[in-house]
């Protein structure tokens, strides 16, 4: 995979991402790719944010996975910072061949360069092979997550 950029996202990287987004049974429920006006807002907002960071990983020049990782300040765990990975994704063409392994790897790495000391995730309770994947990775499923939409 020495052909992988893992870099920031632009906003020409938002159609790609928001396919991707929109490509399983859940984000195809949730997600618009024809309207992408409120993803432009929304990656304004984080770009804007130094403790967001949205990444692509890029194979000759094409988009093929994303994350988004968060760094949270915070005073629990004697004041420890904490990153929160969301909305991974890898290109269906991509899937199994090792590279979401190497964007959670990313993830962490950057985590630990931020001063973190720990790293989380949420995973729909649907989705078994992805949590066999953040298992295998080194991740356990402490808590019980609850979400309310508004």
């Amino acid at each position: 995979m020495s052909d992988l950029d893992i870099r920031p996202a632009t906003p020409d990287d938002l159609p790609a991402i928001v396919a991707m987004l929109a490509d399983d049974p859940l984000g195809a429920q949730r997600e618009s790719p024809d309207d992408l006006t409120p993803y432009r807002a929304a990656f304004e907002r984080l770009t804007g944010d130094p403790n967001q960071h949205v990444v692509v990983a890029a194979r000759s020049g094409q988009v093929v996975g994303t994350l988004q990782l968060t760094v949270v300040p915070g005073l629990s765990r004697r004041g420890s910072t904490r990153s929160i990975i969301e909305g991974v994704r890898v290109h269906s063409a991509e899937r199994g061949g090792g590279l979401g392994t190497l964007l959670i790897e990313w993830a962490v790495a950057e985590s630990e360069r931020q001063g973190c000391r720990l790293v989380q995730l949420t995973s729909d309770a649907t989705r078994t092979d992805a949590h066999r994947f953040y298992e295998r990775l080194g991740f356990e499923a402490s808590h019980v997550g609850f979400k309310k939409a508004l």
